[in-house]
């Protein structure tokens, strides 16, 4: 398989069977060098077991996979030297310190000894750590080992990050900070691909999202092209006189204009939702109002919520978890797989 110039990531037929289960089910993504592409899905989508393929920590029955220019199978060793791996689950050595830890994984990733101070000591001074450096990771917090685990996946400064729903259990405050960190790393040129259950991230983060759904891609597109594709932007009006508003649906239902697809009245707001496809008929509907002497006293244009668009078109129809579709991978794995003790 020959990778693209432009795509840091390329799959094509993906496939991973636990018994009879298809926890990845033929899934093709393309991820181009230097972006941020996010993977929703509900629990037990197959997200997980994908991120494991692509990291190598579990072998595809099916299909094939280049990232950074090695094919993950038959290049495991000379791919774990490229990527980052932050999982679901912290992954550190609870009787080294911090600096200890980080030290240790820029050995293993053959930085040197000055090297991998210098960067031990910048990945602890960004994740707000420096204070506990010397400690023993097992006396760390929850949410200390959490950003202890994602500065060990990033100190070898990977071509290709992948971040298995990194911020699960922190808080608002150091969530942010791995935000900004995600994007300084984006700008110097990584590549990432982003699980995550928090719709406000993959918004922050992604500029592409692919949505995966029993082990098979369901979408993908940018933000505001799966949202348009869910119905797209609604207008919504406030009229300086609320009585006006059975008259104003009653008028655009009987013009009927193109790409109006249909109107709601919320007396209790004293709004009009209009949905429309295009700027061309928020300027006709405007316009028929304003003709027909209504005063309108607001007027605004609402996307639907990324949350809207996951509920569309997922809907509810998986259960469990991540780790239940991907039984018999090991749900205690480790979680970073930035280094040569992952067996080739």
């Amino acid at each position: 398989m020959t990778r693209s110039h432009t795509n840091a990531i390329e799959v094509r037929g993906l496939v991973k069977h636990f018994g009879s289960t298809r926890a990845v089910d033929g899934v093709d993504l393309d991820v181009r060098e230097g972006t941020v592409l996010g993977v929703l899905g509900p629990n037990g989508a197959g997200k997980t077991t994908l991120v494991r393929c692509l990291s190598t920590l579990l072998v595809p029955d099916a299909g094939t996979a280049v990232v950074a220019g090695y094919d993950v199978v038959r290049q495991p060793r000379q791919l774990r030297r490229t990527i980052g791996l932050t999982g679901q689950y912290a992954s550190v050595d609870e009787k080294l310190s911090g600096r200890e830890n980080l030290y240790m994984i820029g050995r293993l990733l053959d930085l040197s000894r000055t090297e991998s101070r210098r960067r031990a000591d910048e990945m602890l001074e960004r994740f707000s750590l420096t204070e506990a450096a010397k400690r023993p990771a097992m006396t760390y917090s929850g949410g200390m080992r959490r950003r202890l685990d994602l500065a060990a996946s990033m100190i070898g400064s990977p071509a290709v990050l992948y971040l298995d729903e990194p911020t699960t259990g922190l808080d608002p405050r150091t969530r942010n900070e791995v935000w900004a960190e995600v994007k300084r790393m984006v700008t110097d040129g990584a590549t990432v691909l982003l699980t995550t259950q928090y719709m406000e991230e993959a918004e922050q983060l992604a500029s592409e999202l692919t949505v995966i759904d029993r082990g098979q891609v369901v979408a993908r597109g940018e933000v505001d092209e799966l949202k348009k594709r869910v119905g797209g932007r609604t207008l919504r009006i406030r009229p300086s006189d609320p009585a006006d508003l059975p008259a104003m649906a009653a008028a655009l239902r009987e013009t009927g204009l193109d790409g109006v697809s249909g109107v709601t009245v919320v007396p209790d707001e004293g709004t009009l939702f209009v949905p429309i496809l295009a700027d061309e008929q928020l300027t006709a509907v405007v316009g028929l109002f304003g003709a027909r002497g209504f005063a309108i006293a607001d007027i605004g244009t609402h996307l639907p919520s990324l949350d809207e668009v996951f509920l569309a078109i997922t809907g509810a129809k998986a259960s469990g978890s991540d780790s239940d579709a991907d039984s018999g991978s090991g749900s205690d794995s480790p979680s970073t797989a930035t280094h040569e003790e992952v067996a080739a």
